[in-house]
């Protein structure tokens, strides 16, 4: 088990959680907190229930952030960060710079931090490869002093902010007489130290006179070209290197790549972005934040090296109940108080399951046995989710510790349990404003037979005629939630917290026969039933029904 200092580990209870998955995970993230080594954040899988939402208003405790998938993420990626350039840099200077940093692509971005572009090691030699033509440059409309900067020279004259926009760039060679037949206005010229020469370019109005080999310049040239308003410029380098050099000045907007950029965001998943790397020639992508600046590269490589979402899981140890992603995460460790299901590590984790009414049970008991005190908040919210576990103490999964552990935790919150279980659970079963999918999903769990994948949906309410208004719609819906589900049955408790029974709803081919059966109805075809003292989803009905599954599947 391997503990990031630097990275947050995130303590999710399941999907559709209920009381004691959300307080469980903010209580244990506290523990934590106080005795770990790194930084732990509650979050939920789901939306919470109107029960859980009362309590964390009653106590005042901020519900956890969401989150939907804790599958690895740009942002859990070592990014590189390269600098954006602006798009007026010559190629000469891109290219400086991508050896510098040993990159082979170099992201382009406005004042703002907005991408406009990119260019590629590849772009700038295939740029060498296709100059057809000597208004090439003119073309690309670079200013004087990138050219000044790429051929390493001076300034005799002229305006280095002005641009070169006309003309043709020609080498002046062989005697004066010729060169009027390919010399024009506007035109760059490159010549060595030959007076002559120099004078009929400027007298033709050429616009840029280069210079070669650090040759001097008379006075009566250099007046003439301030006369004529033409950039004088003087570089080291001979005429053929000159020649070569010269399109290397070149603004890299001239060839970037702007349209159909492919970028990935911070919260991009690595299971989407590898499938479309797999797809793009590129070699580096860039990464925008969530307002679309510029945050830096990434390559193929540096999947590699990602960084998994570490996790601790309360109240749950089932693949199909966990957030989604979790086979991409780092489980940590894992606090439950159900069967052993599906979940599957990469390496060992600490596992503490025992056979309390609760999770939290469990959770105050490490407290406890760590000497951390606990505040009237924390305490509260323990105190909250046992009673909501066990029905307050109803359910046959209830032990002596959860009703010692909940009047303990009920003393330091400042709480009555019986006003303050009534008032929560009828909180959690005023079912007039929310949707029937919102009731149906409450407290929904999924589980997996060897050929069979079934759903449970728990209802709970604190009188007959809560559920009574509920049960017509739900019934009408359980086909809805069967195909939605991808199931092959779905079962739903209208559990009546105080007659301390369940009324059995369901839905799937041989659903009800298996029901029957599992609870020993008299008639196996019956449409009704009704089950007196069954109030535990996880020690009366799952079981009951686990078994007749493995009965019908020999």
């Amino acid at each position: 088990m391997s503990y990031s200092e630097d990275k947050e580990i995130l303590v999710i209870g399941h999907k559709n959680p209920d009381t004691d998955s959300i307080c469980a995970a903010i209580a244990y993230a506290a523990l934590k907190n106080q005795t770990g080594r790194a930084h732990y954040v509650p979050r939920r899988a789901g939306v919470m229930n109107g029960e859980t939402s009362y309590v964390l208003e009653y106590f005042g405790v901020e519900a956890p952030e969401l989150i939907s998938d804790v599958g690895a993420q740009v942002r859990d990626i070592t990014i590189r960060r390269t600098a954006g350039v602006r798009s007026g840099i010559t190629l000469k200077k891109a290219w400086e710079l991508m050896q510098t940093e040993r990159v082979v692509t170099l992201p382009i971005v406005n004042e703002e931090r907005k991408l406009v572009g990119l260019i590629s090691n590849n772009d700038i030699a295939m740029s060498y490869m296709e100059v057809s033509n000597q208004e090439s440059l003119s073309q690309a409309r670079p200013r004087y002093r990138n050219i000044i900067e790429t051929l390493n020279g001076t300034l005799l004259t002229g305006n280095e902010h002005g641009i070169f926009m006309h003309g043709k760039v020609e080498v002046a060679a062989g005697n004066k007489d010729r060169i009027d037949e390919y010399l024009d206005r506007d035109d760059l010229v490159i010549l060595a130290d030959r007076e002559e020469m120099q004078r009929r370019a400027l007298e033709l109005d050429v616009s840029c006179m280069v210079i070669c080999s650090g040759s001097q310049v008379s006075t009566e040239i250099l007046e003439m070209a301030k006369r004529r308003d033409c950039v004088l410029i003087s570089t080291p380098y001979d005429a053929y290197t000159t020649a070569r050099l010269i399109n290397q000045s070149m603004p890299i907007k001239s060839i970037m790549t702007k349209n159909g950029l492919v970028t990935f965001e911070l919260d991009d998943y690595v299971d989407d972005i590898r499938e479309v790397m797999s797809k793009e020639r590129h070699r580096d992508f860039p990464v925008l934040d969530e307002n679309g600046d510029y945050v830096g590269m990434i390559s193929r490589r540096n999947l590699l090296n990602m960084q998994k979402k570490q996790v601790i899981l309360v109240d749950h140890n089932e693949k199909s109940q966990a957030v989604d992603g979790i086979s991409g995460a780092e489980i940590l460790e894992i606090i439950d108080h159900h069967r052993l299901g599906s979940l599957e590590t990469m390496s060992p984790v600490f596992f503490r399951n025992q056979p309390l009414g609760s999770t939290s049970s469990i959770i105050w008991k490490m407290y406890q046995e760590q000497g951390v005190a606990v505040d009237e908040k924390i305490a509260g919210l323990l105190c909250a989710a046992i009673i909501s576990d066990t029905l307050m103490f109803r359910s046959p999964t209830c032990t002596a510790y959860d009703r010692e552990a909940a009047e303990e935790l009920a003393k330091i919150a400042g709480i009555e349990i019986e006003t303050f279980a009534s008032n929560m659970f009828r909180a959690g079963s005023n079912f007039r404003k929310k949707s029937i999918e919102e009731i149906c999903n409450l407290d929904f769990k999924t589980f997996v037979s060897e050929k069979t994948n079934f759903g449970v949906s728990q209802i709970s309410a604190m009188s007959a005629l809560d559920l009574s208004e509920v049960r017509v719609r739900v019934q009408e819906y359980l086909e809805t939630m069967l195909l939605e589900r991808k199931l092959d049955m779905v079962f739903v408790m209208l559990t009546n917290i105080v007659m301390e029974q369940s009324e059995i709803l369901c839905a799937g081919e041989g659903a009800q026969r298996l029901l029957n059966r599992a609870f020993r109805a008299a008639d196996e075809n019956a449409e009704e039933v009704l089950l007196r003292g069954v109030v535990s989803r996880k020690k009366q009905f799952i079981p009951a029904l686990m078994r007749a599954l493995q009965e019908n599947e020999l």
